[in-house]
């Protein structure tokens, strides 16, 4: 394909904010350059070497901050996903010329609320993005008594699971599951060993949400540095190449899904991504799957297609994205134990990099391939990103 990006570019800095979780000392700007000092002091280069930003800010401010004047700006904002549709636009960008170096770029005060700028409803979703238009959801959906992501979500989830038979105990299952990773991960907020009746014995949020079924609220953020894969050998870390990308959009409410029961931009965006990667499901070593609430998983597997219609649920409560199952599935523990600021795409992708790069807390032996996929708003967009530690043949 003369226009696919596979191997064009590499991930060659990667990291995360110094406090993660409750960091009440630091605004929202703080905590991107906290995460932007980490991810340059990561790959050794001078700042003034980044000539592209790529954030969900003001990247006028970013730049001034930094004291660059750089000559591409990517400032897509569609949720929680924005950072992997960022990643993807950043490797078109340095694959044209557009800039040599480029840096993704987020910082979230999710829980301490430091500099966050509030919108007049719902401030930021579970999945990310304020609601720039009220009237949208307004019109269509606020009138009916919906309150938030645990409401939106809660109404496709039960019609899932009315039509495949997905159990409570299955969904339950999603939470238990990723216990069993963050339980050996230092810097994950939510660490203790979890059972079916714990997630069942903790507090309903909204029918059929326990709170261990809805994400974290946490600060924190991550940064990602990106350039050439002709020069991707001149940093001190191994490269983690761009290997398939894809992005999508469908609805920005999520009752005018076309089913609610299936997310089309994941559809869409995964068969990019696997289409220009070149690879097949079982080439996949390790997978990130968005987990904002714990049926996104669950849609991820038959949306993304490692699993068939109906058989997710029990795909995951027989163990196998689990410690030594089949298909190791957010290790870090996910927005459900790890962290989650609001808009956490950029975490899954820096958990797909360590653990490419062989430097996770609970790392999955043997990883070449990572598959990442990223959720904006109540299913609004969609991002999909293949890396690898493979250099090209």
């Amino acid at each position: 394909m003369a226009d696919s990006l596979r191997y064009k570019v590499a991930i060659v800095g990667a990291a995360e904010t110094t406090e993660l979780g409750i960091a009440p000392n630091m605004s929202t700007t703080q905590l991107h350059v906290d995460a932007i000092v980490n991810a340059i002091k990561d790959c050794g280069i001078d700042k003034n070497q980044i000539d592209g930003i790529a954030t969900t800010m003001n990247p006028s401010i970013l730049a001034h901050y930094l004291g660059i004047v750089p000559r591409w700006l990517d400032n897509t904002s569609v949720g929680g996903t924005s950072f992997l549709i960022q990643v993807r636009h950043a490797a078109a960008a340095i694959a044209m010329g557009l800039c040599d170096t480029a840096l993704v770029a987020m910082g979230q005060s999710g829980r301490s609320r430091v500099g966050e700028v509030t919108a007049r409803i719902g401030a930021t979703s579970a999945a990310g993005g304020p609601q720039t238009d009220i009237s949208y959801p307004g019109q269509f959906e606020s009138i009916y008594g919906t309150a938030g992501p645990s409401t939106l979500f809660g109404m496709g989830v039960l019609r899932y699971m009315q039509e495949t038979g997905t159990t409570h105990e299955q969904l339950a299952s999603v939470a238990v599951a990723q216990r069993k990773w963050s339980n050996q991960v230092p810097r994950a907020m939510m660490r203790d060993l979890i059972t079916v009746d714990d997630v069942f014995n903790s507090r309903m949020v909204c029918y059929p949400f326990h709170l261990f079924e809805c994400c974290l609220v946490t600060d924190g953020g991550g940064a990602i540095i990106l350039t050439s894969a002709e020069r991707a050998n001149d940093f001190p870390k191994k490269p983690v190449y761009v290997l398939g990308t894809g992005e999508s959009t469908e609805s920005p409410i999520v009752s005018q899904m076309y089913d609610m029961t299936s997310s089309a931009a994941f559809k869409v965006s995964s068969r990019q991504a696997f289409q220009e990667a070149g690879i097949s499901h079982g080439d996949v070593d390790h997978l990130m799957i968005y987990d904002a609430f714990a049926h996104l998983p669950i849609y991820g597997l038959e949306d993304l297609g490692f699993v068939g219609r109906g058989e997710a649920g029990a795909f995951i409560q027989e163990g196998n994205t689990s410690p030594g199952g089949s298909l190791p599935m957010n290790t870090n523990g996910g927005g459900l134990s790890y962290t989650h600021t609001g808009m956490y795409g950029m975490f899954a992708m820096q958990e797909a990099i360590r653990q490419v790069r062989g430097e996770a807390a609970h790392q999955v032996p043997g990883v070449k391939v990572s598959f990442c996929q990223g959720v904006g708003g109540m299913f609004m967009a969609a991002g999909s990103l293949v890396f690898t530690n493979e250099p090209p043949h």
